[in-house]
């Protein structure tokens, strides 16, 4: 579980990265659509699978059950397997 808490702690990290350059925002809305735009140039470089995902979302889904839609047709990245 330390492994992923990294991977959230670095996500944090690059939108950090995006929104001090900015002095202030206009309205909340302003702040909304630039952490959406820094959330999808970041996934374009979540490319790696991540160390251990089946054993943490197997636990995530145990504590989580209700929150937690499993397909188990993709892979971490959402991407099918290859088969």
């Amino acid at each position: 579980m330390i492994t992923h808490l990294h991977a959230v702690e670095g996500f944090h990290r690059q939108v950090r990265k995006v929104t001090k350059t900015k002095g202030a925002f206009s309205n909340d809305m302003a702040l909304l659509k630039l952490v959406y735009l820094a959330t999808q140039n970041i996934q374009k470089k979540w490319t790696t699978p991540l160390h251990n995902w089946s054993l943490t979302i197997q636990q995530l889904y145990i504590r989580f059950e209700d929150r937690i839609r499993l397909d188990l047709a993709t892979t971490p990245s959402g991407v099918p397997p290859k088969e």
